[in-house]
C-alpha cells in the first residue's frame, strides 16, 4: 500500500467467504477511485468455487485504489481495495486508475485496528465467513512481481465484541499470536472450543484442537495448484478452430465433486415410468384457487408435489437418508432431510438445499422452493445454502429430456431425476387413453442403499404422484 502522510488509509482484504476457500475471482467492481463509500456498502462481486457473493466494505471513506482488475483471481488475505478514512477528499492526481496492479515493492501497510474499532459493535455482515479466516489450506504460488499481502506484517486489533456471521454464530475471538499459532498448526478457529475469559480462544485450546488431527499441509489433497496464466479467457478469432476456456469457480468445483462422487460411491440407477395425470390436475386446481389451499402468493408447480412425494418416501424408509463415513467405517443415518434442488445457472450447476425440508408443510415447502429458485437465478446463492444436503432432485424434464442417470452429490445418499411430463398413450381403466406421463430415475449409493430399499423408495415416489391423495394417509 502507498503510504500517505496526511491521510489515514485502511485496506480491505479478500475475505474467506465460504468455509476454508483459499481464493476468489473478482467479477465486478461497483466503485472506482475517488468514490465515497460507507460501512456496509457493497463494493464488488466475487466468485468462489461455491458461489458468487457481494462484498461489503467495513468502514467509511473515499476509495483511493483498486488493487486488482475484474477477472483476476485473488488469494484470501490479499488487499483488494484501499480507502482513505481520514474524512478528506481523494486528490484527483493521487487517485489510482481503476484496477491498477500494485508495484512489486511496497511499504508496510498501516494498522487496521483504528478502522475496525470504529465499526459499531454488533454490525451484521451479509456474507458467510466475513473477514479473513485462518485457513489451513495451502495457497497456490504467486506470480513474480506481485507481493503477497500475508507476507507483510499487519497489526491486528485486540478482540472486540463478538459479531454474528450470517446468523450462524459468533466470529471466533483470539489474539494475533493465537491466530498465528492456529494457522501454523492448520487449525480452523471456528472449530475450537474457547476456554479463556469472555469466550477467547487460548494457545492451549489451539493445541488441544490440533492434537487428534494431522496437519493440513500434510494432506495431499490440499497441494498447491499452479496459478492461471492469464486473468481472462482468451478470445478466439472468427477463423479459429479451437477455443480454450479456463475452468474455475463454481464449474471447477462441480467438476471435481462429480469426479469424486462417480469414482467413490458405487452408483446404481433405477427407473420407473408413471402416470402423473392426477398430480397435474391437482397442481392446476391449486393454481386456480390458491387461497382455499393456503397457497396465496406462492408458486405451485409439479416440482413441489414431486419434492413432497420424495419426502414422504424418505419418511417411510428413513434408512435411505444416510451418509457413508469412510474414516470411521460407519453409516451415519440422518434424522432430518436437507433437500437439494439442482439448478443450472450461467456460472454452472449448483445444488442449494432446503434445510429441514421434512418438517415443512406443503405451503412452507412451496415458499422455500420459490426462494431457492429466485436466489439461484439471481446468482445470490450463499455457500452455506449449498452445504449439508442429504438427497437431491434434478429436473431434467425442463430441457425436454425423458430421463437420465444422475450422479449423486458428494456426501449424499441418492438423487432423483425427473423427466419431461407429456401426453402419451397409456392404458387407463382398461382403455388406451392420452395421459400425462413421466419417467423417474433414482441413483443411489449402493454402500448405503441396497436394491430392495432403493426400489421401495422409487416405487413410493411414483405411487404418490400417481395418486396424490396418498399424501393424506401416508404423511
Amino acid at each position: 500500500m502507498t503510504t500517505m502522510t496526511d491521510a489515514a488509509l485502511s485496506e480491505f482484504k479478500m475475505p474467506d467467504v465460504g468455509e476454508g476457500l483459499t481464493e476468489a475471482e473478482i467479477l465486478k467492481w461497483y466503485v472506482a477511485p475517488g468514490d465515497t463509500v460507507t460501512d456496509g456498502q457493497v463494493v464488488c462481486e466475487v466468485e468462489t468455487a461455491k458461489a458468487a457473493v457481494e462484498l461489503p466494505i467495513p468502514f467509511n471513506g473515499v476509495v483511493r485504489e483498486l488493487r486488482f482488475p475484474e477477472g483476476t483471481t485473488v488469494d484470501v488475505g490479499q488487499v483488494i481495495i484501499s480507502v482513505d478514512v481520514s474524512g478528506g477528499v481523494a486528490p484527483a492526481e493521487e487517485a489510482a486508475p481503476q484496477a491498477a496492479v500494485p508495484a512489486p515493492a511496497k511499504e508496510a501497510p498501516a494498522p487496521q485496528a483504528p478502522a475496525e474499532e470504529a465499526a459499531p459493535a454488533g454490525r451484521q455482515p451479509v456474507l458467510v465467513g466475513y473477514g479473513v479466516a485462518e485457513s489451513s489450506t495451502k495457497r497456490r504460488a504467486r506470480k513474480a512481481g506481485v507481493q503477497d499481502a500475508q507476507d507483510v506484517p499487519v497489526a491486528e486489533p485486540e478482540p472486540v465484541a463478538p459479531r454474528e456471521v450470517n446468523g450462524h454464530g459468533a466470529r471466533p475471538l483470539a489474539k494475533p499470536p493465537v491466530r498465528k499459532l492456529a494457522k501454523d498448526l492448520g487449525v480452523d478457529l471456528a472449530t475450537v472450543t474457547p476456554s479463556g475469559p469472555d469466550g477467547i480462544i487460548t494457545r492451549e485450546d489451539v493445541h488441544a484442537a490440533a492434537a487428534p488431527a494431522p496437519r493440513a499441509e500434510d494432506r495431499p489433497e490440499q497441494a498447491e495448484a499452479p496459478a492461471p496464466p492469464t486473468a481472462h479467457a482468451p478470445v478466439a478469432g472468427a477463423d479459429a478452430r479451437e477455443t480454450r476456456i479456463p475452468i474455475k469457480g463454481v464449474r471447477k468445483a462441480t467438476a471435481q465433486a462429480m469426479v469424486q462422487s462417480a469414482f467413490t460411491a458405487p452408483h446404481v440407477t433405477e427407473f420407473v415410468t408413471v402416470d402423473v395425470t392426477r398430480t397435474m390436475k391437482l397442481v392446476e386446481e391449486i393454481k386456480r384457487d390458491p387461497g382455499t389451499y393456503g397457497f396465496e402468493g406462492l408458486r405451485v408447480n409439479p416440482l413441489l408435489l414431486i419434492a413432497k412425494a420424495l419426502l414422504v418416501a424418505i419418511r417411510r424408509h428413513p434408512e435411505v437418508n444416510a451418509t457413508w463415513d469412510e474414516a470411521n467405517q460407519e453409516i451415519v443415518q440422518k434424522h432430518y432431510v436437507n433437500l437439494g434442488i439442482a439448478a443450472a445457472t450461467p456460472r454452472g450447476l449448483i445444488v442449494p438445499n432446503i434445510k429441514d425440508a421434512h418438517a415443512k408443510t406443503l405451503p412452507e415447502l412451496a415458499e422455500a422452493l420459490g426462494e431457492l429458485v429466485s436466489t439461484a437465478r439471481a446468482g445470490k446463492t450463499s455457500p452455506a445454502a449449498m452445504q449439508g444436503g442429504t438427497v437431491t432432485i434434478t429436473n431434467v424434464g425442463v430441457f425436454g429430456v425423458d430421463t437420465g442417470t444422475p450422479i449423486i452429490n458428494p456426501g449424499e445418499s441418492a438423487i432423483l431425476a425427473v423427466g419431461s411430463i407429456k401426453l402419451q398413450p397409456w392404458v387407463h381403466k382398461g382403455k388406451v387413453k392420452p395421459r400425462q406421463v413421466t419417467t423417474l430415475a433414482l441413483s443411489f449409493d449402493h454402500r448405503l442403499v441396497d436394491g430392495e430399499l432403493g426400489s421401495k423408495v422409487l416405487a413410493d415416489v411414483a405411487a404418490v404422484l400417481e395418486r396424490p391423495k396418498r399424501l393424506l394417509t401416508w404423511t
